[in-house]
Order: structure tokens, then C-alpha cells, then sequence
């Protein structure tokens, strides 16, 4: 799986840098380029995987890989900013709005959700049905129903009166983190006009499971290897997993979603590409155990 992860990682950079190729030179382009570095394209690698588990090419799937992580740049962005979680690091470097200005960072992120809609309608993916059909989950998954009301339900848990419980918890992530991911995992099983319940049944394990990890990475991480602040958690008092749950007992929580997200790629999938099948296994393991 890490020589597929790593090829798909140069591959998507390319089609990123591509993708933003032909915009006007200055600030808000250079601040896009800059939005999209780095990062272990975990969301392109599943559209890539999910492509090929259904017998639907890299060079067809490829805009889709590239607008989940334009669209993803644009979240990091945006949640970076003063008037969200206030970040000065990510992915080791500066944020954007540190970088240039808080009305660039907006910008920026602004062009990378409208730049990640256009990525959609490329012919190259398929038929228009097949199009359409993807641009409406990938609104639904990133607007007022999916990423955009977590990130607003975790900016008003901050002043809530009362700290959110774990099933509050569940439910925000699952949107905030796990609604993309959750598009990107089925996204190849609409490419190819297949069922895409079972993928949509690993991506909701995945989807949490990530975001356990990143709850762990925050109380046990070190900067110089996540690329970000640790700690933030404790000192805003947020309600997490590990807080509601303890670290060890978080531990076992992750590991135990992911196995049933293995699960749920069963056997119908194996035999469709089994290399393909066991990469999104592998994949599930690895969101707990990374370091980043």
C-alpha cells in the first residue's frame, strides 16, 4: 500500500499543480498553490482506490482526487483563520492567513471550493449523469448538511454552556471530518453506476477513526512530526474522545471501528480487484497508527 500511497501522492500533486495552472499570476493564486502542499492525500488516494476496486481508471478518476483535496486545502484554510480554531501551523508551515492576510486566506479558500466544483464537471469522468450524480453528494457532503455544519457545531460547542456528549461528539464528526471522506471512499462506486453502500458503511468507520486518531495525535503527538500545534484541545476545554473517553479507552475504540470498516469490504469487492480491496484494509489501519 505505501508504494500506491506514494504514487498516487505525486500523481495528485502534479494534477493539482496542473489543475491551478492557468490562473492569473499574483497574491490569490500563489496563496492556492500554497494551500495544497504537503499533506498525505489520504482523501485522493480512497477517490483513486475506490475508482479502481470498480474497474474506472486513474485518468478518469484523477479530477475527482483532485477536487476532494482542493476542496479539503479549502477547509484547512478557512479553519485556520482568527475567527475559527486561530492556527499558526499547518502542515509545518505558516498558515495562509499568516502568510499573506486574513482577506487572501478567505479568498484563497473561496477559489478552491468554486475551482473543486469546476474539477467535477470534467468530460474526462464520465457520462453527465455521472457528473451531476457526484457533484450532489459532494455538495451535500461539504455544505450546510456535512463538513460546514460540524465545523459550525464545533465553533458554537466552544461557548456552550454545556460541553457536548459522545454521541454529540459522533455526530459532529462524522460531518465536520467524515463526510468528505465518506464521499471520496464511494465516489469510484458512482463512477461505475455500482452500489455504493458497503464502501459507504467503510467510510463511516474510516471517517471516525481518523478523527479519534487526531484526537489522540493532539494529546500525544509531537509538532515537528504532525506539522501543527498540540495540546489545543485540553486548553479550549473541547469535548473529544480522548477527553470523554481517556486515551486508552480511545485506543480501543479507534481500533475496533476499523475493524469493522474492514468488515465492511466483503467479499463481492475482494474479488472485483483484491489489490485494490486490501490498499482501502491497509488504509483503515493506518489513519490509528500514523504520526501525522
Amino acid at each position: 500500500m505505501i508504494a500506491r500511497m506514494e504514487a498516487v501522492r505525486a500523481a495528485v500533486n502534479a494534477a493539482l499543480e496542473a489543475a491551478l495552472a492557468d490562473l492569473p499570476d499574483g497574491d490569490l493564486t500563489d496563496a492556492m498553490r500554497y494551500a495544497c502542499v504537503g499533506g498525505k492525500r489520504i482523501r485522493a488516494f480512497l477517490v483513486l482506490e475506490s475508482a479502481r476496486l470498480h474497474g474506472v481508471a486513474d485518468a478518469h478518476a484523477m479530477p475527482v482526487a483532485v477536487a476532494v483535496e482542493m476542496l479539503h486545502a479549502y477547509s484547512l484554510v478557512h479553519d485556520d483563520l482568527p475567527a475559527m480554531d486561530d492556527d499558526d501551523l499547518r502542515r509545518g508551515m505558516p498558515t495562509v492567513h499568516i502568510q499573506w492576510s486574513e482577506a487572501t486566506a478567505i479568498l484563497a479558500g473561496d477559489a478552491l471550493q468554486a475551482r473543486a466544483f469546476e474539477m467535477l464537471a470534467d468530460p474526462a469522468i464520465g457520462d453527465c449523469e455521472i457528473r451531476v450524480a457526484l457533484l450532489r453528494r459532494f455538495a451535500a457532503a461539504v455544505g450546510a448538511r456535512g463538513m460546514v455544519w460540524g465545523q459550525a457545531r464545533d465553533i458554537a460547542a466552544e461557548t456552550a454552556v454545556e460541553p457536548l456528549d459522545l454521541a454529540e461528539v459522533k455526530a459532529l464528526q462524522q460531518a465536520k471530518t467524515g463526510a468528505l471522506i465518506q464521499f471520496a471512499a464511494t465516489a469510484g462506486a458512482v463512477m461505475a453506476g455500482a452500489d455504493p453502500a458497503p464502501l459507504s458503511e467503510y467510510a463511516k468507520g474510516l471517517g471516525l477513526a481518523f478523527q479519534i486518531a487526531d484526537d489522540i495525535l493532539d494529546v500525544t503527538g509531537d509538532p515537528e512530526q504532525t506539522g501543527k500545534r498540540t495540546g489545543k484541545d485540553a486548553r479550549l476545554g473541547k469535548a473529544t474522545f480522548v477527553s470523554l473517553l481517556g486515551l486508552d479507552e480511545a485506543r480501543d475504540k479507534a481500533a475496533a471501528i476499523v475493524a469493522r470498516a474492514e468488515a465492511a469490504l466483503n467479499d463481492e469487492a475482494e474479488g472485483v480487484n483484491p489489490d485494490a480491496a486490501g490498499n482501502l484494509r491497509q488504509l483503515a489501519r493506518f489513519v490509528i497508527h500514523r504520526q501525522t
